[in-house]
């Protein structure tokens, strides 16, 4: 299993020349380095890194961007070297397929001169990235709860659908419950359907058959939602409770846009991060101002009044 075998040593020299060409705004490379489009959410990341590299490299004509989509750690860790020692890049952005087995290619990418920006997932060491870009995972769950609290007045019966046990989803789990906090809002139950779709539909039906009182349905992701969504109908029960979900996926804002009762929101959680991520790395190199430092965007509620912002009918989420 090879992540590293030390090319990078030799390309050093080279990649620190080609910063400092590049911050001159001559030719400019750009690796993009992202999880293949294995489920929803990577499918829209996929989608708006490929509007963003049409729409930068048409703005910029001394601009190149080489997107590289990995199915495994060890498959992102190996376009990295390429991305380096091929394509001499001059600045990488990339979201981890995961922290810990990325953190040490990312650290020679850096040694080899590379600008660095960091998308969603942090690595398991801080300092290596120039820009991290970052949607607010606390911000997510509460804007869930606190949405709740105000449309049930304060009372009423809830379960919550997490995803996969990480800290991004502790966090979103963490603003949720801080949310509901003090309310009369009760939940009843919080189960990890690890945001995927069936799984999410199987956590509903047991939800649904221990609970003959619910009022409310958090998922912690839109893929969960759709799952979470089929159960409630499949029951007849979709008259009884309402469901919040979160990411933007297009099903979902349609549903929001359209006005169906049992889907009134969703909360804002955007692959297009990525597309931010690249705008602000090729503003690095073709504008005068600073740019590094953390971006955090928010998580806020896409409602029937704002939905049409927020659908992308082309995005494969």
């Amino acid at each position: 299993m090879r992540l590293w075998n030390g090319t990078l040593a030799g390309v050093v020299a080279l990649g620190m020349a080609s910063v400092a060409t590049a911050s001159l705004a001559q030719d400019v490379k750009i690796g993009v380095s992202i999880p293949a489009a294995t489920h929803g959410w990577a499918g829209g990341l996929n989608w708006h890194a490929a509007e963003a590299k049409r729409r930068l490299e048409a703005q910029h004509e001394n601009l190149e961007i080489v997107i590289a989509a990995s199915g495994s750690a060890v498959e992102q860790a190996n376009a990295l070297e390429d991305l380096v020692s091929v394509q001499q890049i001059d600045a990488l952005v990339i979201l981890p397929f995961e922290s810990d087995p990325l953190t040490d290619p990312v650290k020679q990418v850096k040694a080899a001169g590379v600008f660095i920006t960091v998308v969603d997932r942090g690595l398991s060491e801080t300092g290596i990235e120039n820009i991290y870009v970052a949607g607010d995972n606390p911000g997510f769950g509460r804007s869930a709860g606190d949405y709740m609290v105000e449309k049930l007045g304060g009372e009423g019966k809830v379960v919550a659908l997490r995803g996969i046990p990480t800290v991004i989803d502790d966090q979103r789990m963490n603003g949720f419950t801080a949310a509901i906090d003090g309310s009369g809002l009760e939940l009843l139950g919080a189960e990890q359907a690890n945001w995927n779709r069936d799984k999410a539909f199987e956590v509903m039906q047991d939800f649904l058959t221990r609970f003959q009182d619910i009022d409310a349905v958090w998922a912690a992701d839109d893929d969960m939602a759709l799952g979470a969504l089929e159960a409630i109908r499949q029951a007849n029960r979709q008259g009884e409770m309402f469901l919040v979900g979160g990411g933007g996926m297009k099903q979902i804002v349609k549903g929001v846009a359209d006005g169906d009762e049992t889907i009134p929101v969703t909360v804002l959680y955007p692959p297009a991060m990525i597309a931010t991520a690249m705008d602000l790395t090729v503003a690095r190199f073709f504008s005068n101002g600073p740019v590094e430092g953390t971006f955090n965007l928010s998580s806020p509620l896409i409602t029937k009044e704002n939905a049409e912002a927020f659908y992308f009918e082309d995005s494969p989420y």
